[in-house]
């Protein structure tokens, strides 16, 4: 027998709470909207998702059918983990079991692989309810293979069919949802009886929008994230000798960064997003986090945390420029580059080959991140910005810095600096209250979506800010958060990111007081996620959720 921890086992009791539409059972009845139409480019979309496209808003309410036909619907965990995604998979079991005690759940292994090559497990009873409530995807586990070709297509309907599939749920982020609604379009618009629905997740907290108010896995992850801070600034203020530099997962969006630090007040947080309106560069940034740093030492505080988004290189424009050429370089020139065994001549080959302006941008940085610039690549030849230490790239410019202010008498502290990373820490951590509940929900909604017949729609469920008898839960058309982006030189229909909004309440809010936690040390210790004592304690939401909600 499998050994599992004494908070395992108190959690596996826990019943998340449900949409009052969604505790009778997933019978519901829906309630259509008006047509939608995307997020931008309407009449590209529009053309691409001919059968799916303009698709109502649905909403559920209680008193529908009371009976349904047995369905088997299959399952896929897309992309990377996030906290809550076995919550959605047992939401969907017991939604579809509440649709009819014969309908089964097929769990495909690995992510689209496990559908393009029918690998599945019959997801049974006793397999979920060894998951309730668990973090990590390691139930049927999750790859980041795209369905986007006419053999997946075929690969698909052909092992669905195999299982008597009549609906597909995939649980991902942009990328995947987007291969979910190009799914949906191919079994429509051929009147192939397959439906699809997708479910929101990502860590980054960049899927979202006014329908979907947050992707599951953020609130966990954030809260994660935010006690290690937290355990960081305590040990800041006791030590009272190093400045901490922090970077946080986050591949685009900055929204991770400043959950986080609207969860603890650390004394700089760096908004990729801010960096991009204002167009600051790597310069300026360092100059910013210098003379925060110089303000503090007048205090006698030579101590001090700061956080950076894992994205935050690509939105320094001159470091975007630069990039973008290293990237064309290194493509055009692969077989050369990889000839060179010496890592000074890697260097100047590159080098050469920049523009004047570029290559003074390129000599200012570090040697080990010129290095990792150039030789750390994605299978498409990109730099893989995830794997830049950023964190040390600034902790090493900003002290440079200090040293020039010091000569000049503009700095009389002492600076010294330790770097880390958050990143995996928070992926697969136990799921918080809200995530348990909210993920629960979405999978309950995916079921419900199934039983009303619905395809191309991903489950909503609204007003999480409120107690759960005010919850709301639905389906919105995928179609309707899409444009047009234009990706390896090609125009592809992609979900839109949300990115950090500098005119929305949380960065409003920040900014209001970045000033005042700069110069003093206003730390706040969040501890570890409670899962069991008083509500204002275990069932808290996200900081970004509660200002974003606060005057709805």
């Amino acid at each position: 027998m499998k050994k599992i921890s004494p908070l395992q086992a108190k959690r596996a009791a826990y019943q998340p709470k449900l949409p009052p539409a969604l505790t009778a059972g997933a019978i519901v009845k829906a309630v259509e909207g008006k047509a939608t139409t995307a997020a931008g480019d309407a009449a590209k979309i529009k053309k691409l998702f001919p059968a799916t496209y303009g698709s109502p808003e649905v909403t559920f309410q209680m008193g529908g059918a009371s009976k349904c036909p047995a369905v088997n619907v299959g399952v896929i965990l897309s992309g990377g983990q996030a906290p809550g995604g076995h919550n959605v998979i047992a939401g969907i079991f017991d939604g579809i079991k509440s649709l009819n005690s014969r309908s089964k759940l097929y769990g495909f292994l690995r992510g689209p692989d496990g559908l393009i090559k029918n690998e599945y497990v019959e997801l049974k009873k006793d397999i979920i309810d060894d998951y309730r409530n668990t973090g990590g995807f390691d139930m049927i586990g999750s790859g980041r293979t795209k369905l986007e070709t006419e053999e997946h297509f075929q690969a698909t309907q052909k092992h669905c069919e195999a299982l008597n599939i009549s609906a597909l749920v995939i649980i991902g982020g942009d990328d995947s949802n987007t291969n979910a609604c190009l799914l949906a379009e191919y079994f429509k618009s051929r009147k192939i009886p397959l439906q699809v629905i997708g479910c929101p997740k990502t860590i980054d907290g960049d899927l979202k929008n006014e329908n979907i108010e947050t992707s599951f896995g953020f609130d966990t992850a954030c809260r994660v994230y935010s006690e290690l801070i937290g355990n960081i600034c305590r040990d800041a203020n006791s030590a009272k000798k190093y400045w901490h530099f922090i970077k946080l997962m986050g591949r685009s969006a900055s929204h991770i960064a400043l959950e986080c630090a609207l969860q603890t007040q650390p004394n700089i947080t760096i908004i990729s997003e801010e960096v991009a309106e204002k167009k600051m560069t790597l310069a300026d940034i360092v100059d910013s986090m210098a003379e925060a740093i110089a303000a503090r030492s007048l205090k006698g505080c030579n101590f001090g945390v700061a956080l950076i988004p894992e994205g935050l290189i690509e939105f320094i424009p001159e470091m975007k420029k630069l990039i973008g050429a290293l990237n064309d370089i290194l493509a055009k020139e692969a077989e050369e580059f990889k000839k060179l065994n010496d890592l000074d001549d890697s260097l100047e080959f590159v080098r050469v080959r920049l523009s004047k302006e570029l290559a003074k941008v390129f000599n200012s940085l570090p040697g080990g991140i010129q290095l990792q610039l150039c030789m750390d690549r994605d299978p498409h030849g990109n730099v893989q910005v995830s794997q830049i230490e950023t964190e040390k790239l600034l902790a090493e410019m900003v002290g440079k810095r200090l040293k020039e202010m010091a000569a000049k008498k503009q700095f009389k502290g002492k600076f010294s600096s330790q770097t880390h990373f958050f990143g995996y820490e928070g992926r697969c951590a136990a799921p918080s209250n809200y995530d348990a509940d909210y993920c629960y929900s979405l999978g309950y909604t995916a079921a419900a979506l199934v039983g009303a017949g619905y395809t191309g729609y991903m489950s909503s469920v609204r007003n999480t800010t409120q107690p759960s008898a005010k919850w709301s839960a639905g389906g919105v058309p995928i179609t309707m958060m899409m444009n047009v982006e234009r990706r390896h030189g090609a125009d592809k229909p992609v979900i839109r990111k949300a990115l950090c909004e500098l005119e929305g309440a949380p960065f409003k809010f920040f900014a209001k007081n970045r000033a005042k936690w700069a110069l003093e040390t206003d730390y706040v210790y969040p501890g570890p996620i409670q899962y069991f004592g008083p509500s204002e304690v275990c069932d808290l939401v996200s900081k970004t959720l509660e200002l974003e909600q606060k005057k709805k």
